[in-house]
């Protein structure tokens, strides 16, 4: 609802309030102008909660208003009748194109988040803890997703205003006995119960999620499922194409328990299959942050990984069309300066990351690699998931990398880049060109 009102010139006041036909929702008075309402969240001083049928009331308070003055109002109330993504920002927090840095993966005391007390005892870790950990680590974007919760968006709204440098992005972790996905930008309720491993249960989330224009990203699915980590593998192996939007390829918890970025129990074997079935799925990493307290330098910190992605704007929108878009790669080490983009040029056509060039056998494809942040290493191109000696490159010093030509066959491929420092180790990974066949033409 949005409120407005004349004679202020003449110090006229009005106050408002909502009632639902139970009960008062809230009361703020003339400290606001406009105000949200809904099953999971709502704008402070007021309730969330379920939205009953019936009479709602609009109250107006009128704390003065002066003899023979005349005060009009406007109050334009905006009812969502379906469910679909939710913006805790009333606009956009940046509004230009470019990338941006955040975390997709994170757990408050809203499920099995813990941190520190005054006296040092463990507690379930406010939201506001792991905000200002993101905030202070110069994040854009964060996605709070405890484990099957909702309960996280109604303190994200409340900070969303306080932090208008940092995205609160919509989520949840769908956990459930046979895998656990993150679904991005919608706050209403998923039933995650799931009592056999296969598609035909897994859908009824995953398309309910689709239908409210939400989006599906599947967590650490090469981690063993048994009593270290119950159900946390992923086991619906029989996946329509376009039932999910993205993998989480590097896990920050892994990552901590490993010391890799490319170690076996990481999301690049599931990725890998998906991309080489056809489908275009993100890439994508996440801290799986547990500790708000875990300092920024060690693996499953807040921000590490990084996944960064080009958005039309800094809003939830705008990374969810950024993520299905795919111009993303992650920051293994989670800084601030890291940046590896690709293109490939040829026929006269141009793609970036996640885009597609449509080849007749015999064309010759050319690439446009920019790497910043990584003063030595190795660039290799995966290509269908095979990482060839003969696509690869060493760099010194920040100078321009050339990457081998790569000849079309006619078929379908997939193209990405990924990047090593001078240790060997794995620090950037990029996302997917696509090669198609030549399209038909028509006369």
């Amino acid at each position: 609802m949005r409120f407005s009102y004349g004679g202020k010139d003449q110090h006229t006041a009005i106050d408002i309030g909502l009632a639902d036909p139970q009960r008062l929702r809230g009361w703020s008075g003339g400290a606001r102008d406009h105000m949200t309402v809904s099953e999971t969240d709502a704008t402070p001083g007021y309730l969330p909660g379920p939205l009953p049928a019936g009479r709602w009331h609009l109250i107006l308070g009128v704390p003065n208003v002066r003899a023979g003055v005349s005060a009009p109002y406007e109050a334009q109330i905006f009812v969502e009748r379906a469910p679909g993504i939710t913006e805790f920002a009333d606009a956009p927090l940046d509004t230009h194109p470019g990338w941006y840095r955040g975390d997709l993966h994170m757990h408050s005391g809203n499920s099995d988040g813990k941190c520190k007390s005054q006296t040092g005892r463990k507690i379930g870790c406010p939201v506001y803890r792991t905000v200002e950990a993101a905030a202070t680590r110069g994040l854009d974007f964060i996605a709070l997703t405890d484990h099957n919760a909702t309960s996280q968006y109604d303190a994200e709204r409340a900070l969303q205003p306080a932090f208008d440098k940092l995205l609160l992005v919509p989520g949840r972790e769908i956990t459930t006995f046979f895998g656990h996905a993150n679904v991005f930008g919608i706050t209403s309720f998923l039933d995650w119960r799931m009592t056999k491993p296969g598609y035909a249960q897994a859908a009824k989330w995953m398309t309910a999620a689709e239908r409210e224009g939400g989006l599906v990203s599947i967590n650490h699915p090469g981690v063993p499922s048994g009593e270290q980590c119950m159900g946390c593998g992923w086991r619906v192996d029989d996946l329509p194409a376009g039932a999910v939007s993205a993998v989480e390829v590097v896990n920050g918890g892994t990552l901590a328990a490993t010391g890799r970025a490319d170690h076996p129990a990481q999301g690049f074997n599931l990725w890998n299959r998906l991309l080489n079935d056809g489908q275009h799925v993100t890439g994508i990493g996440g801290s799986d942050n547990h500790d708000a307290d875990i300092p920024a330098d060690q693996p499953g910190a807040i921000g590490t990984p990084t996944t960064v992605v080009y958005m039309p704007n800094l809003s939830v929108h705008g990374l969810l069309d950024g993520l299905r878009a795919g111009r993303v790669f992650i920051d293994v080490d989670g800084t601030r300066d890291r940046v590896l983009d690709l293109a490939a040029i040829a026929d006269g056509q141009h793609a970036d990351m996640g885009q597609t060039l449509h080849l007749p056998p015999g064309r010759t494809v050319r690439f446009a690699l920019m790497l910043k942040g990584v003063p030595s290493g190795l660039v290799q191109l995966v290509i269908d998931g095979k990482a060839e000696p003969a696509y690869r490159a060493a760099f010194v010093g920040g100078q321009p990398v050339a990457l081998p030509d790569w000849h079309s066959d006619g078929n379908r491929h997939w193209i990405r880049a990924e990047v090593r420092d001078g240790k060997g180790r794995l620090v950037l990974i990029g996302n997917p060109i696509y090669i198609a066949p030549a399209r038909a033409s028509h006369r």
